[in-house]
């Protein structure tokens, strides 16, 4: 990305490391993955499914350097991408290039994903929700 990125959260104690950066206007920005769905001792068969989620989900953000400006989180902002693991590599530039399309607001900016995807209706909200086709089949075979 055009802007410092620190990439944090490696100790015993979290789930997988973050990724924060500030953007044009001082607000921290964070991004992790992590598993949305995987097998286990009780569900054996359940799929590996990830997610990456900026600026949600974390729930923990890493803590600024000294003297660092920062108007606090960003809470205007939030995306979430839940895909399958031998997709994820292929959406790093793409989440890149989503990420530095926001920051300019201009999404007209925005490339094509390299796997399609739909965006889910949240409850509340703005459509910030997206699932690979194949990720969505797989959480869920029963849906047609």
């Amino acid at each position: 990305m055009n802007m410092p990125v620190l990439i944090t959260g490696t100790s015993y104690s979290s789930n997988s490391p973050i990724a924060s950066w500030m953007d044009h206007r001082q607000r921290l920005n964070y991004l992790n993955v992590y598993a949305y769905t995987a097998p286990d001792e009780f569900v054996p068969f359940r799929p590996f499914i990830l997610r990456l989620a900026i600026n949600k989900s974390a729930g923990r953000v890493t803590m600024l350097k000294k003297g660092q400006v920062c108007r606090g989180l960003n809470l205007v902002w939030d995306f979430e991408l839940t895909v399958l693991p031998k997709e994820i590599l292929d959406f790093l530039p793409w989440i890149v290039n989503l990420v530095e399309a926001h920051d300019k607001g201009s999404l007209l900016l925005l490339e094509s994903p390299p796997h399609s995807f739909e965006l889910k209706a949240p409850e509340v909200g703005f459509f910030n929700n997206a699932w690979t086709q194949k990720a969505w089949l797989l959480a869920n075979p029963t849906i047609s």
